[in-house]
């Protein structure tokens, strides 16, 4: 795998890196091998050493972070729901620093859409004409609807998770007759003014005590990536 990915790299280009059943490590060094070659003459002839010692060096992850994506992938066909592990998205972009995607092998699309929920900046799924051909990729592949369908799920995800600003979204001429509502972060009111919210006692309903401000973002616009089973 080495060569083909000093190969590639040496192009210069962008390049989606499916994980699969890699470990951190190996990721590690795969990116060791692809900032190589990025940053060094096609002539070079590295070492081992070579790959990890490139990553000392600040240019190796600027190239990283402009030119490579991460892709969280289990590797089976179909991947069942509990073998997905959708927190490892964040895991890696919490490692390695680098934009993050999710190639999904599961049946449907419903996962392939909260993955998207979750940050993903690429979603990699296998489409197919007829799931009912031979061969194990098109039982995990959607049919050219599904496809659409999928897609348009998640631009409506990425419409709806907004920019994290807790303000009224009614009627525009609607106003408020009390204050500005309690969160756990300052914000605006309907009229646009600054506040910071004032300190709550504690509820004395414990379900109260249970509620929790969920805030999220997308770090880029999901992207769509396709591929015939």
């Amino acid at each position: 795998m080495r060569p083909l990915l000093l190969h590639l790299a040496r192009f210069g280009l962008p390049i989606i890196l499916s994980t699969g059943m890699a470990t951190l490590g190996e990721v590690e060094r795969a990116l060791g091998v692809i900032a190589f070659g990025y940053l060094r003459e096609a002539t070079a002839r590295p070492t081992l050493a070579d790959f990890s010692n490139i990553l000392q060096e600040r240019e190796a992850w600027v190239q990283l972070q402009s030119k490579v994506t991460l892709l969280h992938c289990t590797t089976e066909y179909p991947a069942v729901p509990h073998s997905i592990n959708l927190k490892a998205m964040a895991t890696l972009r919490s490692a390695f620093g680098l934009p993050v995607g999710f190639s999904d092998h599961s049946a449907g699309f419903h996962i392939a859409v909260a993955a998207a929920a979750l940050g993903a900046v690429v979603i990699e799924k296998h489409f197919t004409m007829d799931r009912s051909l031979p061969g194990p990729d098109h039982r995990a592949s959607l049919e050219p609807d599904e496809l659409a369908t999928m897609i348009e799920c998640i631009r409506d995800v990425e419409r709806a998770m907004g920019d994290g600003r807790k303000v009224s979204r009614g009627g525009r001429n609607r106003k408020s007759q009390r204050g500005p509502a309690q969160s756990g972060r300052g914000g605006e009111d309907r009229e646009g003014r600054a506040f910071q919210p004032r300190t709550m006692s504690r509820p004395r309903d414990p379900a109260m005590a249970c509620r929790r401000s969920i805030t999220g973002s997308i770090s880029g616009a999901p992207r769509t990536a396709i591929m015939r089973g």
